[in-house]
């Protein structure tokens, strides 16, 4: 049907429907701008006139996850050395398929098509705290899976310290291309 086209008359309905429907579904309806309290609030419709409430009688606390408990002490390393080994295993295992051994973003994943994560040696993760490290290993950040669940706090502890090691020997000691 070559050169066919719609009617005048089917023309208007036909283009006017679509946008009454878009325009329908973008209507705001408010869910984003709730009333609420803060955790320090006072709220007269409670007990306690505070928005925090204790737990009500009689529940049991679930414990956290085991990426997320607190590590005992006797876990952890003790000597830097000590910590600087665990941490080079650590990374050997969960981090050097993308970062590479010196940590510049040319692992062997990379090699093979995966997108090629920021180099540890650039500018913004040497200024970077240690809490934006520990966080982006156990949480991930962009195309980075989190780790929280296999990699227990006192070995992200190990890591950061041996990418902290990385860092202050820099792209060219361990072999690596320049920083990005």
């Amino acid at each position: 049907m070559r050169g066919a086209s719609l009617p005048p008359a089917l023309l208007l309905p036909t283009l006017l429907l679509p946008a009454l429907l878009l325009v329908a579904a973008c209507r705001d309806d408010g869910l984003a701008r709730q009333p609420k309290a803060t955790a320090y609030e006072a709220a007269e419709a409670l007990p306690r006139q505070a928005a925090a409430q204790p737990p009500p009688a009689h529940t049991v606390a679930r414990p956290a996850p085991a990426g997320l408990r607190p590590a005992s002490p006797a876990a952890a390393p003790r000597s830097g050395a000590e910590l600087l080994a665990r941490g080079r295993e650590r990374f050997a295992i969960f981090c050097l398929p993308c970062h590479g051994a010196d940590g510049g973003g040319g692992g062997e994943v990379v090699r093979r098509g995966f997108p090629a994560p920021p180099s540890l040696h650039s500018a913004r993760l040497r200024a970077a705290p240690a809490a934006h490290i520990l966080r982006v290993i156990a949480e991930g950040q962009g195309a980075m899976y989190p780790y929280g669940a296999r990699v227990p706090p006192a070995d992200r502890r190990a890591i950061l310290a041996y990418i902290r090691a990385l860092q202050l020997a820099g792209p060219a000691a361990a072999g690596g291309e320049e920083a990005r």
